[in-house]
């Protein structure tokens, strides 16, 4: 059963946004961030795709390392760094580049860098307070870092925005910070996530390093991935696999969660929770099939989902259902489930196919 669900990613798409992302970004480099499974599209076949990404972004050493392991030559940043002298080994070995946010990390990088040559990104706290120095401490780990032997092959300085997506004079506080800290120092830098990218405030740096954008979505609650000119890369599609006749006053699912309000056609498709779909998604939350919107009822169950089909015309095991991509925003979906795209294409599960377009 779990067969019939895939997500199918379309490469063109891809490519597209990371052009429209290059566009906006005004000449700006392009990090590319495949973290976490590329955000659910495939970490490696993602990076393969994208042969004009000017660098790649990881958050953890194993998947710097697939990706030299599968032929990828461009820059990968590890966006979490090194914590220890075998790591950063590691990350030597494979050339991969170095968020620098800590003491401990600049530690390692005096005692056990060997004769290597990093290329070295100092990540500033501006505001966000997960990662990075703060103000008062990034002159001194700079300065450490400048005298490092053999010195670094290159140091670019970077940030990360917490409410682009929603506050502009948070940015603007941010963005102040950092220009203020960074003030008469040369080196490339980088401030833009996505919604950097595309928010109303304008953020320079000689980079940018988009995530959801990449893959067709919004970080904005009021606009979606088509709003911004970009394309959905991910189909999530599976097809129906019964048609139940539901008198009036009968219940669907688990729970008894949605009762028919009148004699109803329920189709069952092949996708649940154990395919990443949220438990929590509430009646109402619409799919399509055969490209006509129609209402999940019931609660999602791990294989299986629920639909009223009773206003649509013939459906019947086969039918094609998709559950989000296009003509369907995921922005949507994500609305409806109280969560954002980010954690709907993550979660999608390791046994739904990938299916490259």
């Amino acid at each position: 059963m779990s067969r019939l669900i895939r997500a199918v990613i379309d490469t063109e798409a891809l490519r597209h946004n990371l052009e429209t992302i290059r566009q906006r970004a005004h000449g700006a480099k392009v990090m590319a961030v495949v973290k976490a499974n590329a955000y659910g599209h495939g970490l490696v076949q993602t990076a393969l795709a994208l042969p004009n990404a000017d660098a790649f972004a990881v958050a953890r050493l194993e998947e710097g390392v697939k990706l030299r392991e599968h032929g990828v030559s461009r820059p990968i940043v590890l966006l979490e760094g090194v914590f220890s002298a075998e790591q950063l080994r590691e990350a030597a070995r494979h050339r991969l580049d170095l968020v620098v946010h800590d003491a401990l990390q600049v530690e390692l990088l005096t005692r056990d860098a060997g004769a290597h040559r990093f290329v070295l990104w100092v990540k500033i706290d501006t505001g966000m307070n997960r990662l990075g120095f703060r103000p008062e401490e990034f002159r001194e780990a700079l300065n450490r870092l400048e005298r490092l032997a053999p010195p670094p092959l290159e140091i670019r300085l970077m940030t990360h925005l917490a409410r682009a997506d929603d506050s502009p004079e948070m940015t603007r506080s941010q963005l102040e910070r950092f220009r203020e800290v960074t003030q008469g120092l040369r080196y490339a830098t980088s401030i833009a996530n996505s919604a950097g990218v595309f928010g109303e405030t304008p953020v320079g740096g000689e980079w940018v390093r988009p995530g959801l954008a990449l893959y067709g979505a919004s970080p904005f609650a009021d606009r979606t991935g088509e709003d911004l000119g970009l394309r959905p890369v991910m189909l999530l599609s599976t097809s129906v696999i019964a048609v139940r006749r539901v008198p009036r006053g009968e219940t669907v699912g688990y729970g008894a969660a949605w009762r028919a309000e009148r004699d109803s056609r329920i189709a069952i498709a092949a996708a649940g929770y154990g395919d990443g779909l949220p438990r929590g998604l509430p009646n109402g939350t619409p799919v399509l099939v055969d490209g006509h919107r129609a209402p999940l009822c019931g609660r999602v169950s791990m294989d299986m989902i629920a639909l009223d089909v009773t206003d649509l015309g013939e459906v019947r095991a086969g039918t094609p259902v998709v559950l989000w991509g296009e003509g369907l925003p995921v922005e949507e979906v994500a609305r409806w489930a109280g969560t954002i795209p980010f954690e709907l294409l993550c979660g999608v599960s390791q046994r739904v196919p990938l299916e490259l377009r």
